[in-house]
Parts: C-alpha cells; structure tokens; sequence
C-alpha cells in the first residue's frame, strides 16, 4: 500500500514515517511540492496515485505567532487542507486521514473533551485563525465522505511532545520549554528556576508516536470509525507535576519557585477518547517516558546545546 505523509519532517511526520515502516511511503518536502499551491498538490497526487493520504502537514506556532500572524494561519492551513483533500479526491484516493487539534474545540467547552462539543461555544481567541482554518479542513473531509462515499476522517489529537520538537525559546509549546529551560539551567548551574502561575492547571499530554500508532490502527479501519475520534493518552498531569518530572529527567536538581502573578490559563483541559478505547486502541507511552525518550532525543539532535 501506498502512503503519502504530508508534512513527513514534522513532529508528527517523523513519528509517522516510523510507524509506517514497511509500507510504500510517499514524501515531499516544501520545495519539490507546496502544499498551497493547488496545481503542484493536484499533479502531486495524481502522479503519485496513492492509496492513504495522512495530512500532518500544517503552519503552527505557539500563542504569539498565532496573534501575530493570523492572516499567514488561516490561508496556509486552509489552503493545505483544501489542496490535498479535493486532490485526493481527484486522483481516486479512498482513504484519508486528516490530523486536526484539541485547541479547535470552544473554550469553555465541558471537561473532559468530547467530539460532539465541537463548534458548539466560541472559540479561543488567540488562535481562532488556526482553528477555523483545522475545522474548514475537518469538515470538507467529512462532507467528501458523505457525498462522494470515499473514507475522509479526521483525528482530533491532544497536545503532542517528541523528537524533533520545537524547543524555541519564545514560540515553543509548555513541555519542549520546560525542557529546555531545565537543561539550560543544569548547564550553567543556576540555583533556581522560576515556573510560570501557581502550577495548578491539569493538562494532557501524549508522545508522538503515540499518535502514530493510532494513525496506523485506525487506517486499517476507517469505514468503521466516526468522521471525528479524539486521540488521548488520558493521562491527566498537572503543571506542577509536569515540571517536577521534567527537572528530573534532565537532572536539574536545583529549586523551583512558581510566580503566582503570571497567568496559569485555563484549569482543565482533557479529551476524551473513549470512542477511540472501544475501538480497541490505548496509549501505551507514559509520560515519564515519554519524556525521557524527548530529552534523549533533544541531546541527539543537538537542537539546542549550549
């Protein structure tokens, strides 16, 4: 079988690539193919002709790219959603996997996360361009499906962390920061690090092979799952005791001091992936490991070493 991954240098892509080792694997990088580009996506896939599309690929950033650069958001990611849809679409592609976002949910949606509370409340403000952009994309993969009979479904993942990472220091996500915080701080022997808030939000968190793994048993099921399935690990983790597991890993053993002037955001924010359970599917990576596997490979990589 044929498999293309859009997006196979990313995060999620590599994790991908791996899982789907054995298979007939199709890659582009941006400059053979650009996804916005609606004519170099259409001759893509119909001279590739395969037989799986899985669209990991996507603009993302953390909430000061997201406010900053709304405009760039909603066009590249509904251009890329869009283009290798209807291009699958027309070059006979049965099977689709669309990989869309726990932050596309409203934000005060009911705890934990269901697939039913989409578009339900307002969104998040700060990154409403790339959540209509990822709910535009979700639904015309649904609306292929009903009206063309092809399987078009969409995975709803929670928040992700693994090699290849971003860990900048400005536009990274919580854990790749926290990870990079604590290896600076062990390296240059600061006594203290200071945390963000009062620590007390809940949060969830999954490696990316993880979802890989969900990836690869769902596409060998598509006409039995929903047009949506959120895909959790259902490990509910505060951010205090995120960070303390962080700091071990990494080894920095010097004191935490948490700023409760800073904001801590929203409380709770679980999914729920019991539709995805019944199915037979469960995360197996725990966090702890998880993490060590990401700091392991944050060291590999020499993303970032002092």
């Amino acid at each position: 079988m044929k498999v293309f991954i859009a997006g196979h240098k990313g995060l999620v892509g590599k994790a991908l690539v791996k899982a789907f080792n054995g298979y007939h694997i199709i890659t582009a990088s941006k400059q053979q193919v650009d996804l916005c580009n609606q004519q170099q996506t259409f001759d893509f896939l119909q001279n590739t002709k395969p037989d799986l599309v899985i669209i990991a690929a996507a603009k993302v950033g953390g909430i000061h790219a997201n406010n900053t650069y709304p405009a760039q958001f909603i066009y590249e990611n509904t251009a890329i959603a869009a283009n290798c849809i209807h291009g699958s679409y027309i070059a006979g592609v049965r099977d689709l996997l669309f990989l869309g976002s726990s932050c596309i949910y409203p934000k005060h949606a009911p705890q934990p996360l269901t697939e039913e509370s989409l578009l339900t409340l307002p969104l998040e403000p700060t990154n409403e361009a790339y959540a209509i952009a990822k709910i535009a994309g979700l639904k015309i993969a649904q609306f292929y499906s009903k009206q063309y009979g092809v399987n078009y479904k969409t995975l709803m993942p929670t928040n992700l962390y693994g090699p290849g990472d971003n860990y900048h220091p400005d536009n990274s996500h919580v854990l790749p920061g926290l990870i990079r915080r604590f290896h600076e701080a062990k390296i240059n022997n600061q006594p203290t690090v200071v945390a963000w808030g009062t620590g007390t939000p809940l949060r969830e968190f999954m490696h990316s092979d993880d979802l890989a793994d969900a990836c690869l048993f769902l596409s060998q099921q598509l006409q039995q799952m929903p047009d949506i399935i959120n895909v959790g690990s259902g490990q509910e983790v505060s951010i205090k005791q995120l960070t303390e597991i962080v700091a071990d890993v990494v080894g920095y053993t010097g004191q935490i001091i948490w700023d409760s002037s800073k904001p801590d955001g929203t409380p709770r924010k679980l999914m729920d992936s019991s539709k995805l359970n019944q199915m037979g599917w469960k995360s197996k990576i725990s966090l702890t490991d998880g993490i060590t596997d990401a700091y392991s490979c944050f060291l590999d990589e020499q993303t970032y070493i002092k």
